[in-house]
């Protein structure tokens, strides 16, 4: 029998406001719940200005049947620099850690190590800036983390806020490879791909897409997009 695919899930949620420009996470939550994801990254889960609340609640979250990955960020945010995690029942969590990136912006990534039903899971959240040049010193900050690890089948996964091609991205991001993507920013007409994931060579996607279900196209200003990700069976060695 083939083993039900791990599936992974990343969603900006705009704060919680959504097109009709009123804050709901629960209506936030309910879009989540239907992806029926065993992991979900997050972005803009805080609110915009200082202390950075948390505009998804972590007892909401929880209430849901989530439970929330602690980055170490102090006070009532969700996460870190606005991305977060979420984790489905049977996933535990190994190690965390975050990530400071540079640009004229504050920015940051997570990485939260995982033992799923695949193995060890390494996911990084992130969600980069608005300025191509930028972005692409933020992946190379995260591979240059990642070069500090032992190796794990890694996901890279979040807004990149790339409008145009990824192949820039792509040649930064060495040892990861961007899935190709389908648009999913604006929510209500998406002509914009800039929700996406990359895979280490050790994965693959059985499949991937945005999840379009109502009220998606309304709960945030991007879809969530997701992947059903195996594990690449190891090769025989040639004799």
């Amino acid at each position: 029998m083939e083993q039900p695919a791990f599936r992974l899930a990343s969603y900006n949620l705009q704060k919680c406001v959504g097109m009709d420009l009123r804050r709901n996470p629960a209506r936030s939550l309910q879009v989540i719940a239907q992806i029926n994801a065993d992991v979900v990254v997050l972005q803009e889960a805080d609110k915009r200005l200082a202390p950075r609340p948390a505009a998804l609640p972590h007892a909401m979250a929880e209430a849901e049947g989530w439970r929330v990955v602690d980055f170490g960020e102090h006070g009532a945010s969700l996460g870190f620099h606005g991305n977060a995690m979420l984790l489905g029942a049977g996933v535990e969590v190994i190690q965390t850690a975050h990530i400071d990136l540079p640009g004229l912006e504050p920015r940051g990534a997570i990485r939260a190590d995982l033992e799923t039903r695949l193995g060890a899971l390494r996911v990084i959240g992130v969600h980069l800036g608005l300025i191509r040049r930028y972005r692409v010193m933020q992946i190379a900050a995260v591979v240059r983390h990642l070069r500090e690890l032992p190796a794990l089948p890694t996901v890279l996964a979040g807004d990149f806020n790339e409008w145009g091609s990824p192949r820039e991205l792509d040649a930064v991001a060495q040892g990861l490879a961007f899935l190709p993507s389908k648009p999913s920013f604006p929510a209500l007409r998406p002509v914009a791909a800039l929700d996406r994931f990359a895979l280490s060579p050790d994965l693959q996607a059985r499949d991937h897409g945005v999840h379009r279900t109502r009220p998606a196209h309304i709960a945030s200003d991007h879809l969530p997009v997701w992947v059903d990700l195996e594990t690449v069976p190891a090769q025989p060695a040639r004799p």
